[in-house]
């Protein structure tokens, strides 16, 4: 009885934290994808910095649909900053 609730509580608890990792990627991604369409609209499609970025939000993609969170979140913040380096022109 003890070691099924344990397996209960460890799965629960795995789920918890996977859906917080799909809510946080969810967010880092919606953010980056706008913040890309807005350095477009300014002209900075053609900066090394704003190709970085898309492809890091690409593999962001890949990884959210692999439900590969941590690796989401990451890529998205990298790719964020790319974005901000774009928009100052490096």
């Amino acid at each position: 009885m003890y070691k099924a609730m344990m397996i209960s509580v460890l799965v629960l608890a795995g789920c918890a934290a996977n859906s917080a990792g799909r809510s946080s990627c969810a967010a880092e991604l919606d953010s980056a994808w706008r913040e890309l369409d807005l350095a477009k609209a300014e002209g900075f499609a053609g900066t090394v910095s704003y190709s970085k970025a898309l492809a890091l939000l690409t593999g962001a993609k890949t990884q959210q649909q692999f439900e590969a969170y941590k690796g989401c979140i990451s890529k998205a913040q990298k790719a964020r900053y790319y974005i901000r380096e774009s928009r100052a022109g490096r």
